[in-house]
């Protein structure tokens, strides 16, 4: 019986997924569904998949960085909402993926290949190589798609800031702070659609509700507690780092 892995970070599409996969390819058991790609990457460890079905953007790791670091243990099939063009001029070869919104028909093909490549008891491809180029691909599709600007609310004013000036985004149950060195905003964005926009590289995210431009950092200090906290240049907010980030600052943790 072939096996599958299936991640994405968002409940209604995953399922959606799971259930198009039960019409298209019964006999597939679904070993793991997972929210994001560390969970992905010990399923895919654990079980050993024919086939993982990867979102390409997830927090923490993306379907990219699970793709790389499963090192060929199983054939991967991206899911993305990427331009179609853009993949598509890429000529993904032995990869596969799933434009968003997927149709039954798009996952037909895409299993009615994997079912022959299984069969055949073909060799997966040099994955490392193949995401090596589809990096290179993607990187100008990340790049347009970047948030340059973003319009928040303060009261009755719409303030407008430069994604550069923002120093960090942190939130709550129903809005999220952008805060500046010398201004605030607020906007009914989440944290983890944010990110969608943001360089990852730049905007760290340090807790569940918190993302801080990597260059205003000043450095990390402990409180009495034991909690570690960034210090942030031109701000005296400072910004608790949760157990799950501590990795970012284990030079200062030291």
């Amino acid at each position: 019986m072939p096996t599958a892995v299936i991640a994405d970070d968002e409940d209604l599409p995953r399922g959606d997924l799971r259930r198009m996969l039960a019409q298209a390819w019964p006999e597939l058991a679904i070993v793991a569904e997972c929210e994001d790609g560390g969970d992905a990457l010990a399923a895919i460890a654990a079980h050993r998949p024919d086939v993982a079905f990867l979102d390409i953007r997830m927090p923490e790791l993306s379907g990219l960085d699970v793709a790389r670091a499963s090192e060929g243990r199983c054939r991967v099939v991206f899911t993305t909402a990427y331009d179609a063009h853009a993949i598509e001029a890429f000529g993904l070869g032995a990869l596969d993926y799933l434009l968003k919104p997927i149709t039954p028909e798009r996952l037909e093909q895409s299993v009615a290949r994997l079912r022959s490549q299984l069969a055949a008891g073909l060799a997966m491809p040099d994955l490392m190589r193949m995401m090596a180029d589809f990096d290179r691909q993607l990187s100008a599709s990340r790049q347009a798609e970047r948030i340059k600007w973003i319009s928040t609310t303060a009261g009755n004013n719409i303030k407008l800031f430069p994604i550069d000036d923002v120093l960090f985004f942190d939130a709550d149950s129903r809005y999220t702070r952008v805060v500046s060195a010398t201004d605030e905003g607020v906007v009914r964005t989440t944290i983890r659609d944010l990110q969608k926009g943001l360089d990852p590289d730049q905007f760290w995210q340090v807790h569940r509700g918190t993302l801080v431009n990597a260059r205003a950092i000043a450095g990390a200090q402990r409180d009495e507690m034991g909690n570690l906290h960034v210090l942030l240049r031109g701000h005296a907010e400072r910004l608790k780092v949760s157990q799950s980030y501590l990795w970012r600052f284990r030079h200062e943790v030291q």
